[in-house]
């Protein structure tokens, strides 16, 4: 079967600096692309913006806390000022080089610890809700579901994406498994063909302690620094 029988979108991180961005990009539907926080810089979100314009996949930027030492991976506490300014700085280098390409700016997904923060915090998802409606109200936030951050946006009317994780353990409160942990990123693709299953069928995410916690979404992310996500799709392609 074909992979658009999957019930959701097909989102990967791209931009970020593997060599792997051409051998993703034809299996997907949207791509997230790094714009200076944790990687990337002009040269690269216009080079995977053009990869994406050739396969026809959605593009949109993916903002972090500016962090290129951790990967964007770390938490760091900004002011108000300080939080909107560096996100919106990002997004426009990304939006400068989609509008030079003609390409449409379709979403934003934060990166790392920058969505790991939101989904729990009512601070900084108010800040960034705030940030969304002033500069970008028709664009779509990629959110987990059942978070801060989709209830704040939804709240707001700004439109979402629920996304949910191939490649990542989930613990009960459907918060992301520390990449601390050994399972917190799957690699094996019969072990994340199993996770998305669930997902599929059930409507579920089997969480690391084995529960079963049901879940809506919309669109399925793999990782692009995953060792194993050209595999991982491919596995995925074959299987839906």
């Amino acid at each position: 079967m074909s992979i658009i029988k999957l019930p959701f979108d097909l989102n990967c991180d791209l931009g970020e600096g593997m060599p792997n961005d051409q051998q993703l990009m034809p299996f997907l539907g949207s791509c997230n692309i790094a714009c200076g926080g944790h990687a990337g810089n002009k040269a690269s979100i216009r080079a995977t913006l053009l990869l994406s314009q050739f396969y026809n996949v959605k593009a949109g930027a993916h903002p972090s806390y500016p962090d290129h030492e951790n990967f964007g991976r770390k938490y760091i506490s900004l002011s108000k000022f300080a939080f909107q300014d560096t996100i919106l700085n990002q997004l426009a280098i990304f939006e400068n080089v989609a509008n030079e390409l003609n390409i449409h700016f379709h979403h934003i997904k934060p990166h790392g610890a920058l969505y790991n923060r939101l989904a729990v915090d009512e601070v900084e998802a108010a800040w960034f809700t705030e940030l969304m409606l002033s500069d970008y109200p028709n664009t779509i936030l990629y959110v987990p579901p059942k978070s801060v951050i989709e209830r704040k946006a939804q709240e707001q009317g700004v439109a979402v994406f629920r996304e949910v994780f191939a490649d990542r353990s989930y613990q009960d409160d459907l918060t992301l498994v520390p990449r601390s942990h050994p399972r917190a990123l799957l690699t094996d693709p019969k072990e994340v063909i199993a996770h998305i299953r669930h997902m599929v069928e059930d409507k579920c995410i089997e969480t690391i302690s084995g529960r079963l916690v049901p879940i809506e979404a919309d669109t399925l992310c793999i990782h692009g620094d995953n060792p194993a996500a050209l595999e991982i799709l491919q596995a995925l392609k074959k299987t839906f």
